[in-house]
């Protein structure tokens, strides 16, 4: 196995936190700080600077991020070549995911799964999140991709990234002229929600609710494409997550808006059922996901985006 502090410092490097770190490698605290320390007492020279609030590379961590992250990918490769040689996976796959991560996440790690694995049938199911939790907890998905809130004691639930919300306007709504909005600029506006048991709209309605916020009026929609179409034809205001909505702010087609005084975050988590046997095939789904370039390249997106 590649050495374990070189992992370690890239997920602390991707999560600018020894504590987030040390969560997502079921790793203490210490431990994850002695490989770190380690790593520099061989290198001879500091690698992070978390003196301050925010954890920071030195200009020597920037170099060995680098080639770190090039190290551990080429590791991961050579593991699957070597493992095609003498075991070809072959099997069913049953993955399912949540709509915001099913029509923007999910076809890209299907399809490089696809591509190393040919000889695997892929079933893919895409609902609201309440609906693949239950299909998770039947047994009837092997894997599946979620945002919005898991709690049950039969799911294994492993957090694989952070998700920023934002408030999406219309170009021509009168909140689009604000550099930045307040709960208070939120009154009695018209709503653009997704449908119960979607966990974007968990998230809206424990927001709205904590903030006192009234509803004027709510227009209800199954989808974030459809959402997102509502807002653009200035039907209503909405909060999104960042990811469904880039092109469409690169574009001008629609306004963001922070909300002054919060930060607006979820997790997106993979989960698989507790008490059934992991296959070969979940296992080799699972690992190849979780080190999916547009994972981690997206971690860091999200990272830099809710630190500013």
């Amino acid at each position: 196995m590649i050495n374990d502090p070189l992992k370690t410092f890239v997920t602390v490097v991707e999560h600018k936190n020894f504590s987030h770190a040390a969560e997502e490698l079921y790793l203490s605290h210490p431990n994850v700080s002695l490989q770190i320390q380690t790593l520099e007492e061989e290198l001879g020279t500091k690698l992070v600077d978390s003196s301050s609030n925010h954890l920071e590379l030195t200009q020597a961590g920037e170099i060995y991020y680098k080639y770190a992250k090039q190290i551990l990918r080429l590791h991961n490769k050579a593991l699957q070549e070597i493992k095609q040689l003498s075991n070809v996976v072959t099997g069913t796959l049953k993955v399912g995911a949540s709509y915001t991560i099913g029509e923007y996440i999910l076809p890209f790690a299907v399809a490089e799964f696809a591509a190393q694995y040919p000889k695997v049938d892929i079933e893919t199911s895409i609902a609201n999140t309440e609906e693949i939790i239950q299909a998770v907890r039947t047994n009837q998905l092997d894997v599946a991709l979620v945002e919005g809130e898991v709690d049950h004691s039969d799911i294994l639930i492993h957090s694989i990234m952070e998700d920023e919300i934002i408030l999406v306007v219309p170009n021509q709504h009168a909140l689009a002229r604000l550099p930045i909005a307040t709960s208070e600029h939120l009154q009695d506006q018209v709503w653009i929600l997704r449908e119960s048991g979607s966990g974007t709209r968990a998230f809206s309605d424990k927001l709205i609710k904590e903030w006192g916020i009234n509803v004027r009026k709510a227009y209800i929609f199954g989808s974030s494409q459809a959402v997102k179409q509502a807002v653009s034809t200035g039907l209503g205001i909405a909060l999104v997550s960042r990811w469904i909505v880039r092109k469409e702010l690169n574009a001008k087609e629609l306004k963001s808006l922070r909300i002054k005084g919060k930060r607006l975050t979820r997790s997106f988590y993979l989960i698989q059922p507790k008490n059934h046997e992991t296959s070969e095939v979940t296992e080799a789904f699972t690992e190849q996901l979780l080190n999916h370039e547009l994972i981690t390249s997206w971690r860091k997106l999200g990272k830099r985006n809710i630190d500013n």
